[in-house]
């Protein structure tokens, strides 16, 4: 499991005019939309400038802030898309979360999970690999272009931070040395103390939900693990563009040639 959150050019077809600043921790926003069924019974043509003026947002935005768009049909029943968005103003979440309510297809729209965070250094980690030894330690978001996003709020018990923060860097070496054996699974921990309900709002990425579900599997048996309060929803999401994102919503199935 490699650990992203890097102060590193991300990738210039998602983020034209977005750059890391060094040093400044970036807002963090992951937004679930869920459609209502009115909307899929509208015409095609209304829906089709529906989808237009939606996707101009998102384009727009992702010109100024980090944005990922990611489909959630047929992974949850609770949520339709997700939008990934990364910014060093609030006010940029505020705005964007505004502009596509605003937009023709947001009246059909509601929200039913919605988590703000931010990224900050991890101790555990910097301790573990040594003073700038991983990128984890760093302050900027650095999204690959993996097929799959996986997505959960995670929350502590109280106990844990009783614990002697010696005892607290062995368990933690134990998480992180489990975690290393997945190389093929990439995480963004972002933190939420303060800012929403859950502390930490982690997102993985990977081409392979298989050994994304051995990952947690094995987690499960650390020590960590036996201090975690809550670590759901959780949810499977799909990489897309703004426009396919939409178009999963209402996908109209090719007639049969036979």
């Amino acid at each position: 499991m490699r650990s992203v959150v890097a102060e590193e050019t991300v990738n210039h077809a998602d983020s034209l005019g977005f750059q890391p600043r060094p040093g400044q921790r970036q807002l963090v926003k992951f937004t679930f939309f869920k459609v209502a069924p009115e909307w899929r019974r509208l015409a095609v043509e209304e829906r089709e400038q529906h989808i237009a003026e939606f996707t101009a947002v998102v384009e727009e935005w992702g010109g100024r802030n980090l944005v990922r768009c990611y489909s959630t049909m047929g992974t949850r029943g609770d949520a339709d898309f997700m939008i990934w968005q990364v910014s060093y103003e609030l006010d940029d979440i505020q705005g964007m979360a505004s502009e596509l309510m605003g937009a023709a297809l947001g009246g059909y729209l509601t929200i039913p999970y919605s988590y703000l965070s931010m990224t900050k250094s991890s101790a555990y980690v910097e301790k573990y690999a040594g003073p700038g030894e991983d990128r984890a330690t760093r302050l900027a978001l650095a999204p690959g272009s993996h097929k799959y996003l996986f997505v959960y709020p995670l929350t502590k018990m109280r106990e844990w931070y009783g614990l002697p923060a010696e005892e607290r860097q062995q368990i933690m070496n134990q998480h992180i040395a489990i975690g290393a054996t997945y190389s093929s699974v990439k995480i963004n921990t972002t933190y939420s103390f303060g800012l929403d309900d859950p502390e930490f709002v982690l997102a993985f990425e990977s081409d392979e939900p298989g050994d994304f579900l051995d990952l947690v599997q094995e987690l499960r048996g650390s020590v960590s693990s036996a201090y975690t309060q809550t670590d759901t929803p959780i949810f499977t999401c799909i990489a897309s563009t703004a426009d396919g994102m939409l178009r999963s919503l209402s996908a109209s199935r090719e007639p049969s040639l036979a």
